[in-house]
């Protein structure tokens, strides 16, 4: 048997530092054995898709040297790799299913569906759906829809046993049916849920082992009962514990940087990001903390992994970074490493023409650009409020952080419509709302012009800037209340429109 293992983003959003853990062990598994690692783009949500998404993933693991041998860009024989340009296949596997009496159609509306749950809530039973379209006759069935009435696929869950699966980790893993939602697999445009399309491309694809993290644990029995109804054998699973913040939560962009791109911006070694998220589930038998790819590929044993969930901590990482470049490279590999990051004519050049109109001497510029140069830069929070009240300063930084999460493309135009209209909405003048974003950017009331610095810096850094004010006037006892976030929230979807997580 060829090993194949695989990883399968979905373009949504920055790429996360999570799916360069998985791809890391994905391909670390796949080299050991002889293997292949694909890349499959899990596209499937179209209303959030982006083809500049996807880029991102791809440019951001090629950056830390991470490889894959098939994928949308270069190819192989188990093609297309994004989900979209799969179809046929999901609609096929969708026909078995029914015929096979595993899948079957269900029209519930949004407002019967929203009652039910409404209802279990009170009665304090877990959400799921009830079953209501399971038992309509073919002659039900067919009648609803020559009537046209919207509907989607739900997978057929047993009423009652236990589920049992092999996870390479965690051994013999049970779960009851009766944990199991009847999950929609095909959804009313006729797009695949990702449960189907899963299933149907690790399939199609030869994957013999799926290396994923542990909150999928929980949908393996539906995953085993779409193996079952398409008559096909399942894979070998292994789920990884998920990386966390210092407080164990799930790491998440709210209490830690999760882009690869922040990494790359503000100046970490791509050696030394993927060996700590080496460290952070694996440890080589000789213990040694210094390791590359090679090394951790040759040495793997997946049974190895550590099922305690991994710490991922921003001050061990800047130490490790700090060992590489003072360990692992010479003085003049350092310096080459620094003009490929930004001190090189392209990304300078950019600065340059916001800089001119304050320069005297040579030596005005390096000030003037040291915040675009930086990870945070410093400032006191009585300088972030300036004349304001604190908490409108606390309340316009996060509407700001929220809305950023939203530009379609991130440039000069973007930023500035964006603060356009925050100074409209909250009936302030532009003029009212800029201050304590020069501060949280750059660290002074006067700088570099404001959206072109935001353009420059990219959205990962921004955001962590922003983030870090609001930490800044938290502090102090200046900034949002768990009780003030949720009233915030609630107004700003009044105002703005729901958010993107």
């Amino acid at each position: 048997m060829t090993v194949r293992t695989r990883i399968a983003p979905s373009p949504t959003g920055a790429p996360h530092v999570g799916t360069a853990y998985m791809a890391l062990f994905n391909l670390a598994f796949a080299r050991k054995h002889g293997g292949q690692m694909v890349l499959r783009i899990e596209d499937t949500d179209q209303s959030r898709s982006t083809s500049e998404s996807e880029e991102a993933i791809l440019s951001s693991l090629k950056w830390l040297g991470l490889s894959w041998d098939e994928g949308p860009d270069c190819g192989g024989k188990f093609g297309p790799y994004r989900q979209s340009e799969r179809l046929e296949l999901y609609k096929d596997a969708i026909q078995v299913l029914v015929d096979n009496g595993y899948a079957y159609p269900c029209f519930c509306s949004a407002e019967r569906l929203n009652e039910v749950r409404k209802k279990q809530i009170e009665n304090k039973q877990t959400p799921r759906y009830d079953g209501h379209c399971l038992n309509l006759n073919k002659e039900e069935i067919e009648q609803k829809m020559q009537e046209g009435l919207p509907f989607v696929y739900r997978l057929k869950v047993p009423t009652d046993g236990t589920c049992v699966f092999k996870d390479e980790l965690r051994g013999e893993v049970s779960i009851d049916w009766n944990q199991v939602d009847h999950q929609i697999i095909q959804k009313s445009d006729g797009f695949p849920t990702y449960h189907l399309a899963n299933i149907v491309d690790d399939h199609h694809m030869g994957i013999t082992h799926v290396i994923r993290g542990e909150e999928w644990i929980n949908s393996t029995p539906k995953h085993m009962l779409l193996y079952e109804g398409m008559g096909w054998d399942a894979p070998i699973f292994a789920h990884l514990p998920l990386l966390r913040n210092p407080d164990k939560s799930k790491l998440s962009k709210r209490k830690n940087p999760t882009s690869i791109d922040y990494y790359k911006d503000a100046g970490y070694l791509p050696e030394a990001v993927v060996n700590y998220l080496g460290m952070m589930g694996y440890t080589l038998p000789d213990q040694k903390e210094i390791f590359n790819l090679e090394e951790l590929s040759e040495s793997f044993e997946i049974k190895r992994m550590s099922l305690g969930g991994p710490i991922f901590d921003l001050a061990k990482l800047k130490w490790l970074n700090g060992r590489y470049l003072r360990e692992q490279l010479k003085p003049e590999d350092v310096l080459h490493r620094l003009m490929e990051w930004k001190a090189n004519p392209e990304f300078l050049g950019k600065i340059l023409p916001l800089a001119l109109k304050r320069l005297e001497t040579l030596s005005d510029f390096f000030p003037l650009a040291q915040f675009l140069l930086t990870d945070t830069p410093d400032y006191s929070t009585e300088e972030l409020v300036g004349k304001l009240e604190a908490a409108n300063v606390a309340k316009i930084l996060k509407i700001a952080e929220w809305e950023m999460e939203k530009l379609p493309q991130w440039n000069r135009d973007q930023l500035s419509n964006l603060f356009q209209q925050i100074a409209e909405v909250e009936d302030l003048k532009l003029k009212q709302v800029l201050p304590p974003f020069f501060v949280a950017i750059s660290g002074n009331s006067v700088s570099l012009p404001l959206f072109d610095s935001l353009a420059l810096l990219g959205p990962d850094l921004t955001r962590t800037r922003l983030r870090s004010a609001l930490e800044k006037l938290s502090s102090a006892g200046s900034g949002l209340s768990k009780k003030g976030l949720k009233k915030l929230e609630k107004e700003y979807v009044q105002k703005y429109g729901n958010r993107i997580d």
